[in-house]
């Protein structure tokens, strides 16, 4: 199966993978793919952009690859923001959508401690392209059911 992990920057994407994937599960992640691809030391955010220009083909490449064994084993891909495009594509693909979203104050004070600050801008692109919550048209029940 093919499991599409979304939210915003340091909402706790990996960390959820972390704890759902077996180690036979194929997991596509752009910060362990970059990882993978840099010399010793390199930071684990914040990546180079050349690096990370590296990285977005390698991932690609592995979500082709990955997409075709995804009957044969559990495929965990991170896609932070899936393009209305991208979403057509996961729903082709009887993909199962997971958003790991702990609330915009927490994204942001995580982003502020461990991330590149440029971030910020990313994770309020997430929210602001969020619909709001439904309240409902009435605030309280209608009758006694």
């Amino acid at each position: 199966m093919l499991i599409v992990v979304t939210g915003p920057p340091a909402a706790g994407k990996s960390s959820w993978i972390d704890a759902h994937a077996t180690a036979r599960d194929i997991v596509i992640d752009l910060d362990r793919i970059t990882q993978a691809l840099t010399g010793p030391g390199a930071p684990t955010w914040n990546q180079d952009p050349l690096q990370l220009r590296v990285a977005h083909r390698a991932r690609y490449a592995a979500i082709d690859e990955a997409i075709t064994l995804r009957h044969r084993v559990d495929v965990y891909l991170i896609h932070t923001m899936p393009s209305p495009k991208a979403r057509a594509k996961y729903k082709r693909l009887d993909a199962r959508i997971v958003t790991v979203d702990p609330g915009r104050d927490i994204v942001m004070q995580r982003i502020e401690a461990m991330r590149d600050p440029d971030m910020r801008r990313v994770a309020s692109r997430w929210y602001n392209s969020r619909p709001a919550p439904s309240h409902g048209a009435m605030p309280q029940a209608s009758r006694a059911w």
